[in-house]
């Protein structure tokens, strides 16, 4: 893989990124980072594709997808939920009761679902 195809990915996915002695970048869903990846700042031209693909949790025709516009960012999203990296919601919500403290003993909370 050459580096202008993981930046290609970068942006194509929305990655986050953050620049130190290596190149982070990683990939959030409704702000939960579900994949992370890196490369090196190094002169290398090229970064090893197995271990960027395995990173992202795709096979190898779902990487060379991403790379070639062929898998779009929806698709993206739709395999990581198909793998169980990223979580359905549920219809059920959580409701929390009161805290309270009592002379010593430890804070207690409620918690029960409300559909």
């Amino acid at each position: 893989m050459k580096v202008h195809e993981f930046d290609k990915l970068e942006k194509k996915l929305n990655l986050k990124t953050k620049n130190t002695h290596h190149h982070y970048a990683w990939f959030e869903y409704n702000g939960v980072t579900v994949a992370r990846t890196k490369r090196s700042q190094g002169k290398s031209k090229y970064i090893p594709e197995d271990l960027v693909r395995k990173q992202l949790h795709v096979d190898q025709d779902q990487f060379h997808g991403l790379i070639s516009c062929t898998v779009s960012k929806e698709d993206y999203i739709e395999i990581l939920k198909a793998r169980g990296i990223i979580d359905e919601p549920t219809s059920k919500r959580l409701t929390t009761g009161v805290e309270y403290r009592d002379r010593g003993t430890k804070s207690v909370s409620t918690a029960k679902t409300a559909e």
